[in-house]
């Protein structure tokens, strides 16, 4: 597979990045892969409601040329194929961990009883 072209030059670095993450999708899915180490295609789509088929194995192979997302195939009938995160794909989420505290914040500020209960740690105290 040919590593698709991407949108640049690019103005900063924020730029850069959001053209590998862009999609409502890809977001999710290094979530759901970080939270679960390893998931096989119909898990991925089960943690993921709403995603179609298409728009996940459109955005799994987007994450696999970016270097993002490992997929490891298995020699067995019926095939076996599995997903991960790449160093570079952990890296990442990393680097989007703070974004979603402020998400969270955002969340819990105009709408609270969106927040689910394990995020409510998460929220910084009122001074």
């Amino acid at each position: 597979m040919t590593k698709q072209a991407r949108n640049g030059p690019y103005i900063c670095g924020i730029d850069a990045a959001l053209d590998v993450v862009s999609g409502k999708w890809k977001g999710l899915i290094l979530w759901e892969l970080d939270e679960h180490d390893v998931r096989r295609f119909a898990e991925l789509r089960r943690g993921l409601p709403g995603v179609s088929e298409k728009m996940l194995t459109q955005h799994l192979r987007e994450m696999e040329q970016d270097g993002l997302v490992h997929r490891e195939v298995y020699a067995e009938v019926p095939p076996r194929v599995e997903y991960s995160l790449t160093e570079h794909g952990r890296s990442l989420n990393a680097a989007l961990e703070p974004l979603g505290q402020w998400g969270i914040g955002r969340i819990a500020r105009e709408q609270p009883e969106l927040v689910e209960h394990r995020d409510a740690d998460l929220l910084p105290r009122p001074s």
